[in-house]
């Protein structure tokens, strides 16, 4: 699936597309919809980078055994183990 966001909308909601990925995967981190992998992926950053992104704004990692078998899932389906 593709979605397409404006270069309009973007300026109006002063915000580049790196920045809207960001705030989309800190979004569905929160409402756990997303390992914290997935998400720091998703946001094109490594896994240190969006902890610190989410460190910056106080939002807590909530990481277990299930998203410890989630992520090795996601690596392996992208041939990365």
């Amino acid at each position: 699936m593709s979605i397409t966001i404006s270069d309009d909308l973007l300026q109006q909601i002063h915000m580049d597309e790196k920045e809207f990925k960001q705030e989309i995967a800190i979004w569905l981190f929160q409402k756990e919809k997303m390992t914290l992998a997935q998400a720091s992926h998703f946001a094109g950053m490594n896994r240190i980078q969006f902890q610190h992104l989410l460190a910056s704004r106080q939002i807590p990692i909530h990481y277990d055994i299930e998203d410890f078998d989630k992520d090795l899932a996601t690596l392996r389906k992208m041939d990365r183990i």
